[in-house]
């Protein structure tokens, strides 16, 4: 290091270097720990409880990637219907940047898996090793029987999360009840053992050792979070105005005469903090906005007496301008939040009214080849193949009837059964008679329909060429 280098700078190069420091976040209770804790279940009774949901005969939620065929509860899906996963996509990156630009990091702070996993992790960890005091000691204690029993018991409960964690994920994949056969019966194939391994290990990974490391250092959303944020953005703020300047004092004391502010100085807000920052030095990255700093100073301004909101939710213009919360709300509608909304809402109207107003079946037609050819009576055949999706949950028998060209007709068969959420490749043959149709390519239409339903219909089009 430079002789000459500045106190910041030191600090600076220190902390690009330093070795991690282990995080020992303390427990906290407050309305904002039990709103983190209701979204852990909510999104954790979704994550584990949809696999062994059924329809009809099948799983609710399956993406059978062997099959190419996308099961979500009545809608079956297809390799070629991949604009909706875009559209979905499209849809969750605007709520995300909508709930950012109102109330910042809200999706880290509460559904975000590695928030989510690592509170459940750390709550296994409170509950063999203690709370934060207790872990310390832990740490520092030196090896003994009963330290090596209890770090096996945690790592113990974390695996067994962890690897379920990993069978669920692939029971999105593999119908989960023969998943837990190919396991019970060591018969499970190499990429679904892969996957389960892969997944648990980096859920017990992630949630157990590298937690905060995570969220500071391998996910971008901290690092372009700043441009959706906005002076009237909601985001954990510490009132320097009132809290400073800082100290301990007795409850009975009165802090004006100190000349103190509302800030005991006791660092709880560090203590609870799961990625160890101290939010009494302004907005940082690394704040992945969960809340629990403000439920521990309430906490402490509680046992002093004091009002509560030393930290909380406010914007920059509120802390600037002394707004108050009703001011605060009513600029909540600013253009910015204006347009995500307006544009969130056209999107996902679009695609549910798309999913509504679709085919009920796909049909899609491609020449057997190039060229017609004669055959009796003078007749004009041409071959095709037809390939017909049936989405729904019966096997149903289709007819294909040809169009778009005068005394247009189908050879041979033009009934076809086919199964279940099926694709079936079928061979058609078209003739017209010799003196219809122009010398070369005419526009030739397929209807397929249902043979109980001719309303569950769709048309392809193709070509029917005529020799010169």
């Amino acid at each position: 290091m430079s002789a000459r280098a500045t106190p910041a700078a030191a600090d600076t190069e220190r902390a690009l270097y330093e070795v991690r420091r282990k995080i020992y976040p303390r427990a906290v209770t407050g309305w904002y720990a039990r709103w983190r804790w209701a979204l852990v279940w909510i999104t954790q009774l979704v994550f584990y409880g949809l696999p062994w949901l059924t329809w009809g005969t099948r799983p609710a939620v399956l993406f059978d990637l062997e099959a190419r065929r996308f099961f979500l509860f009545g809608l079956v899906l297809y390799p070629q219907d991949f604009i909706y996963l875009t559209a979905l996509l499209v849809i969750s990156a605007l709520g995300l940047f909508l709930f950012t630009a109102v109330a910042g990091r809200l999706w880290c702070g509460y559904a975000c898996p590695q928030t989510v996993y690592t509170e459940i992790f750390m709550w296994i960890e409170r509950r063999i090793e203690g709370d934060r005091v207790a872990r310390m000691r832990l740490d520092r204690a030196p090896a003994s029987t009963a330290k090596i029993a209890r770090k096996a018991a945690k790592h113990a409960a974390w695996f067994g999360i962890a690897l379920w964690t990993g069978i669920t994920f692939v029971g999105y994949f593999t119908p989960i009840d023969q998943l837990l056969a190919g396991i019970v019966t060591l018969t499970l194939g190499p990429w679904q053992s892969f996957w389960v391994l892969f997944y648990g290990f980096a859920t017990w990974g992630n949630a157990g050792f590298m937690r905060e490391q995570v969220c500071k250092y391998m996910c971008p959303y901290a690092r372009f979070q700043s441009v959706m944020f906005d002076k009237d953005t909601m985001v954990i703020t510490y009132d320097r105005e009132r809290g400073e300047p800082r100290g301990s004092r007795s409850r009975k004391a009165d802090p004006a005469s100190l000349g103190l502010g509302s800030c005991v100085d006791c660092d709880v807000c560090v203590h609870v903090c799961p990625t160890g920052i101290d939010i009494r030095d302004g907005l940082q990255i690394e704040c992945i906005g969960c809340a629990a700093c403000i439920d521990g100073c309430d906490q402490v301004m509680d046992r002093m007496g004091y009002a509560r909101g030393l930290i909380r939710y406010t914007t920059q213009n509120a802390l600037d301008n002394k707004l108050d919360r009703r001011a605060i709300w009513r600029r909540v509608l600013r253009p910015r939040v204006l347009v995500y909304s307006a544009v969130l809402l056209a999107i996902t109207i679009a695609v549910f009214t798309h999913l509504a107003l679709r085919a009920p079946l796909k049909a899609d037609v491609m020449r057997d080849s190039a060229l017609g050819r004669e055959v009796e009576n003078g007749m004009i055949e041409n071959s095709y193949r037809v390939q017909i999706t049936n989405p729904s949950e019966r096997t149903r028998r289709f007819r294909i009837v040809a169009g778009g060209i005068d005394t247009v007709f189908i050879v041979g068969d033009d009934e076809f059964d086919v199964e279940a959420a099926g694709v079936r490749m079928v061979p058609v043959s078209a003739r017209i008679e010799p003196e219809h149709g122009t010398r070369g390519s005419n526009p030739i239409a397929f209807r397929v329909e249902a043979v109980d339903d001719a309303s569950v219909a769709v048309e392809a089009h193709s070509t029917f060429f005529v020799p010169r």
